[in-house]
């Protein structure tokens, strides 16, 4: 395990997202990490919105198939807008 977290490679990708950096790798990186936070938030509000009249775990996979909906284009949108300004 220390070997992975000490490879060049990752080290490079941690001083980029902690830099600010954007590259397709940290793109990626971020566009992973609003995928996942919003699979929670739809699940939650999967849960509070419907849970009683369908069921509470049929409303969290609702809600986390259909968070990322939305947030996924955002996300997309919102790293194009600021790879254009940054190279300006």
């Amino acid at each position: 395990m220390i070997d992975i977290l000490s490879s060049p490679n990752l080290t490079n990708l941690f001083t980029n997202l902690a830099s600010g950096d954007l590259n397709i790798s940290t793109g990626l990186v971020w566009v992973l990490i609003a995928t996942i936070l919003s699979m929670i938030g739809g699940a939650i509000g999967g849960m509070l919105l419907a849970g009683k009249d369908i069921g509470y775990q049929f409303s969290a996979i609702l809600g986390g198939l259909f968070g990322p909906a939305g947030v996924i284009p955002a996300i997309l949108l919102g790293l194009v807008v600021l790879n254009l300004l940054t190279n300006l």
